[in-house]
């Protein structure tokens, strides 16, 4: 999962990249550090077989619509 994250990520750095997995789009590292103080969203971790657990914070998908206006309305590419 994290290599597709990566990839697609790497395919698209000017962006903030919601990324589906389950009931929510989460966010890794950069992005989710600036979207969750954008955003007022709860920064975790998850281990992802680097050395340091990848920051992360998500959005539950039904509501992603608001949070992406939010962001867009800031100036940010998602």
């Amino acid at each position: 999962m994290m290599t597709h994250y990566l990839e697609t990520k790497k395919a698209y750095p000017d962006c903030l990249l919601f990324y589906r997995l389950g009931d929510f789009y989460e966010m890794f590292f950069e992005d989710a550090r600036l979207a969750s103080k954008e955003l007022e969203l709860t920064l975790t971790g998850k281990e992802c077989g680097l050395e340091e657990r990848a920051p992360m914070c998500g959005v539950p998908f039904h509501a992603a619509d608001a949070y992406i206006n939010r962001l867009v309305k800031r100036g940010y590419k998602v």
